[in-house]
C-alpha cells in the first residue's frame, strides 16, 4: 500500500467512546445482554456496524439485525437503564489524557464530536470533568439539532469545525476515531483521520484512515505540523 501523504493541520476533533473513554466494551456487553434475554446472539459484524452511529441508529441496527422482538424505543429504554448503572466510572484509554493536555498546553484548538447524546456525555465524564472541560466545545450527535445525519455521514465533523471561532477549513482539521463509521465520516468531511481501532477489526476495515495507531500514545503530533511531545 502506498504511503499516505500527511498534511499539516491547525485543529483537532475527537470522537469519545472507544478512543478517549473505555466505554465500547460496556455498550457491547449491554446490547449482548438485551439480545440474550430473547435468546438472540449479538454477532461481531453487527457490533462493528453499530460502532460510531447515533444512539437511535445503533438501536435500529441491533433490533433489526439480531431480530430482537421489541421496539426500538423499548430497546433504548433498557439500554439507557443498563448503561446508566455502568458508565459512571469508566476509565480513560491509553494516551488520551497525555494528548489532550499536550494540545491544550500548546494552544492547539480541539473539540469533541461524539454520537452520544448530551446526557450520556455528562454521565460518562462524571469523573473526568476537568479534563473534558479543556475541549473548546462539544457536539453530541444524538441530541444536536444541527447534526442532521449521524456517522458515517460527515455532518458531525463539519458542525464541529464550524463552531471554532476561526472556522477552519476541513483540510486543516485532524479527526481522531476508533470506528470505521467514524473514519468514513471524517474522510467524507474532507479531513485527515487518525484511527485507533478495536484490535478485532480486520486491516481492510482500517484501510481508509490516514494513519492507524495501536494507541494514542503512538501519535506523533509533529507529523501533522503540531508541536511535538516534550517527553
Amino acid at each position: 500500500m502506498a504511503q499516505k501523504i500527511l498534511r499539516n493541520v491547525t485543529h483537532c476533533i475527537f470522537d469519545m467512546d472507544g478512543l478517549l473513554l473505555d466505554t465500547e466494551r460496556i455498550y457491547e456487553e449491554v446490547t449482548r445482554q438485551i439480545a440474550g434475554a430473547y435468546g438472540r446472539p449479538y454477532p461481531e459484524d453487527v457490533r462493528f456496524r453499530v460502532m460510531g452511529t447515533t444512539e437511535r441508529r445503533s438501536a435500529e441496527i441491533a433490533v433489526a439485525e439480531c431480530a430482537i422482538p421489541i421496539t426500538v424505543n423499548d430497546f433504548l429504554q433498557r439500554y439507557h437503564k443498563l448503561c446508566g448503572e455502568r458508565l459512571r466510572n469508566v476509565p480513560l484509554l491509553e494516551g488520551a489524557e497525555r494528548l489532550l493536555r499536550h494540545l491544550h498546553a500548546n494552544k492547539v484548538p480541539f473539540a469533541l464530536a461524539t454520537s452520544s447524546g448530551a446526557d450520556m456525555v455528562e454521565l460518562k465524564t462524571t469523573h473526568h470533568r476537568e479534563l473534558f472541560n479543556l475541549f473548546h466545545h462539544r457536539v453530541c450527535g444524538s441530541t444536536d439539532s444541527e447534526v442532521k445525519n449521524g456517522k458515517p455521514a460527515p455532518d458531525i465533523f463539519l458542525v464541529a469545525a464550524s463552531r471554532f471561532p476561526d472556522k477552519p477549513a476541513p483540510a486543516n482539521c485532524l479527526v481522531f476515531e476508533d470506528s470505521p463509521n467514524g473514519v468514513e465520516a471524517g474522510n467524507s468531511a474532507g479531513m485527515q483521520v487518525i484511527m485507533v481501532p478495536d484490535e478485532r477489526l480486520s486491516p481492510e476495515r482500517c484501510a481508509h484512515a490516514t494513519k492507524v495507531l495501536r494507541s494514542l500514545n503512538d501519535f506523533k503530533p509533529e507529523e501533522f505540523g503540531l508541536p511535538p511531545f516534550s517527553n
